[in-house]
């Protein structure tokens, strides 16, 4: 029977790489979104897959979502937890709510969605957690002390959960990219894209199904022996010892 796969952020960018990855693979997969509507008809007409709407930053909203997956397809085998935003600003002009908006997406809702299938998966003695993560969560990066500390978090969360479900038959990995070729990069002016590509020495920006490889290999059975890792994949643009 197939197994049942939750993309969080699925309908765009990263996250459609993955949630295409995952269906050729055999899953069943929900992909989760926020608020775009348009990319999600496009997401379930072109890619057949189930979409759910909810506010990972919020943990009855998470709640709710997973209940609606659950009914649908199945309790869930694997959850990856991609979603995630930006709020740039250096932070002596950060607010508040610039601060807080990034840590609830990118950081909180890491909390919020693997709380509601950690205990499903403790029974069933079987699961997959992978994180999303960041080179910027590695490294930092100026303007982003809110993206780079949720990010960072997310590699602290992904090693401490880990441990707690090893003997449990879950594995819980993070996959850290480095730039790729979204839509967020589209937008970079042409001047300031070339010098992010001038740093990368494998000489270009990454593509979603270079990151989506990734996640469907941790998302394998026989990739059990791998856990609490964090998967770097950034053409060598940062190379941790």
């Amino acid at each position: 029977m197939s197994k049942v796969a939750l993309v969080t952020g699925g309908v765009r960018g990263i996250g459609l790489a993955i949630v295409d990855r995952l269906k050729a693979d055999g899953f069943k997969v929900a992909a989760g979104y926020a608020g775009n509507e348009a990319a999600a008809k496009a997401c379930a007409e072109t890619h057949g897959v189930m979409i759910v709407r909810g506010n990972v930053g919020d943990f009855d909203d998470a709640a709710r979502a997973v209940r609606e997956v659950e009914a649908e397809l199945g309790p869930v085998d694997v959850l990856v937890n991609n979603a995630g935003i930006t709020r740039d600003a250096m932070l002596h002009k950060m607010t508040k709510e610039q601060w807080n908006e990034v840590i609830y997406v990118n950081l909180a809702s890491i909390f919020n969605m693997s709380r509601q299938v950690i205990e499903g998966m403790r029974e069933r003695g079987y699961g997959r957690i992978i994180n999303i993560s960041s080179i910027n969560g590695q490294k930092g990066q100026m303007g982003q002390t809110n993206y780079s500390a949720a990010k960072a978090g997310v590699i602290g969360f992904t090693k401490a959960l880990a441990q707690e479900v090893a003997n449990k038959g879950i594995t819980v990995n993070a996959v850290a990219p480095g730039y790729i070729d979204t839509e967020m990069m589209a937008a970079v002016p042409p001047n300031v894209l070339e010098k992010i590509v001038a740093t990368i020495p494998v000489g270009r920006l990454g593509q979603g199904h270079e990151i989506a490889a990734c996640v469907a290999f941790l998302a394998r059975e026989d990739a059990s022996f791998i856990t609490g890792a964090t998967v770097t994949v950034n053409g060598g643009q940062y190379i941790l010892g």
